[in-house]
């Protein structure tokens, strides 16, 4: 009996250390990919904590407390499963639940029922799991963006690769730091004016989405060219520097972190090919437009 308690508990030890631990891994990339562009350090260390980890902590919390209290950690483990599974109602199936709410019910289950022994091993392994694997993620990327480029010059941006000149908008219209469509972003770029800072009533025709070929040729990693190019058979981009979130091409304090281009996918043109600030190309659906999504419009510069 006492043998079939222990393994168990373990069980259920494992199963929280894998998802506390995945959890972490991905809270950990995330807040320092599409996160970390407040000015405000406690800001950021705040979304750090409670947005991006907030389920690596929460199950971690819980198998503490189903460890020392049976019955309150299996009703704390219950009502956080029944809380997700309405709270993010309509989400993805196979990340909601299967990542949140059935273990969730699994664990409170397991911890109820089982007796992991030595406990003050549990204890340990439970909480310096997620601990590690957030530490040895966070501080190389942290360092990596304690190096990001930010003059502070958001008017507009002439960039020169060895193929074109092109000059990029302004904050403003053509370059908004809000979610926007891939039809709104051609609609805007047709219509602004040639200072990039109106939307005219009539169209102007000065603007326009950049290819991705010049978006990916225009990337930079600390003021130097990224020397990018497009590889359209392989739908990939190559860089010899991986460029990064930078000043003169990305707003460092903006949550905008991809880009629309002009180009249309060829089988499907319901997507269009989007850039990524660290160089990535994806196809996209252009009835998207969730905060990190918009565009920043280009004109030719005169030699």
């Amino acid at each position: 009996m006492k043998s079939a308690k222990n393994a168990t508990g373990w069980i259920g030890v494992f199963i929280t250390v894998i998802i506390s631990g995945l959890w972490s891994y991905w809270g950990a990339f995330e807040n320092f990919h599409e996160g970390w562009y407040s000015k405000s350090i406690w800001e950021n260390i705040f979304m750090l904590l409670f947005q991006y980890l907030l389920f690596a902590w929460l199950f971690t919390v819980l198998a503490l407390i189903g460890l020392r209290w049976k019955k309150a950690g299996l009703v704390v483990h219950l009502l956080s499963g029944v809380f997700c599974f309405w709270f993010f109602r309509g989400a993805v199936f196979s990340v909601v639940g299967l990542m949140v709410v059935i273990p969730f019910i699994v664990l409170g289950a397991l911890y109820y029922f089982g007796e992991p022994i030595p406990k003050r091993l549990a204890y340990i392994i439970i909480i310096a799991v997620p601990l590690i694997i957030i530490t040895a993620i966070s501080i190389p990327q942290g360092v990596r963006i304690s190096k990001r480029v930010n003059d502070n010059d958001l008017g507009i941006r002439v960039i020169k690769t060895l193929n074109y000149s092109l000059s990029w908008a302004p904050r403003g219209p053509g370059w908004p730091d809000r979610g926007v469509s891939w039809e709104e972003a051609c609609r805007i770029c047709v219509h602004l004016s040639a200072d990039g800072k109106n939307v005219m009533i009539e169209p102007q025709n000065i603007w326009r989405l950049p290819t991705v070929e010049e978006a990916v040729g225009s990337m930079s990693l600390r003021y130097n060219n990224s020397e990018g190019r497009w590889n359209e058979e392989e739908g990939k981009a190559y860089y010899k520097y991986v460029p990064d979130k930078e000043s003169p091409l990305w707003d460092v304090y903006s949550k905008v972190i991809y880009y629309w281009t002009s180009e249309t996918v060829a089988d499907d043109d319901r997507l269009a090919y989007i850039v990524v600030y660290n160089g990535g190309v994806y196809k996209r659906a252009k009835i998207q437009n969730q905060s990190y999504l918009s565009f920043r419009a280009v004109k030719a510069t005169a030699d």
